[in-house]
């Protein structure tokens, strides 16, 4: 699985929801900015029109890879564990690994780089909210219930 990153929300590189539409934007040019900011590429802000959820389940993941080798500060390697732990979790309600990846592809999850300073660990975390499913996905004692049947088959592209 390919677990890229393009930006927040979408972890499956061009699996993303694509629609038609429009955009009204403003742009405002300073002149010599980059150096009067002393910064090396562009800032922005973001919209005020953005997904407003209260609640997260946030998955983590560290620096290490599926084989147990360590790469030192590597958050490419900690942001992909946090997706598969997500995806992994997600399958114990019954979505398919297929299903669960495009949810994270197409879901208003946000991605952080949490960690840095504990060397040799990066530490990443995947917020996904838990008020886009129909059903309770929070961890309890009586552990995952399954909801979904995971029975739509999703073809996914093998990695080369």
């Amino acid at each position: 699985m390919n677990l890229c990153r393009n930006g927040d929300g979408e972890i499956t590189f061009c699996g993303a929801i694509e629609m038609a539409g429009w955009l009204h934007l403003k742009v405002d040019l300073i002149n010599g900015g980059m150096a009067k900011y002393g910064i090396k590429s562009p800032i922005f802000k973001p919209s005020p029109i953005t997904p407003t959820y209260r609640d997260y389940l946030i998955f983590e993941g560290i620096s290490v890879d599926e084989a147990g080798k360590q790469h030192y500060l590597d958050v490419h390697i900690a942001y992909r564990q946090a997706c598969l732990n997500a995806i992994e979790y997600l399958k114990k309600f019954g979505y398919s690994g297929a299903q669960a990846y495009s949810i994270l592809g197409t879901a208003p999850c946000q991605g952080h780089i949490s960690g840095v300073v504990d060397v040799p660990n990066a530490c990443a975390t995947l917020w996904l909210p838990t008020e886009i499913f129909d059903f309770d996905v929070m961890p309890t004692s009586a552990g995952p219930v399954k909801h979904i049947k995971g029975d739509v088959q999703m073809p996914i592209s093998p990695d080369k």
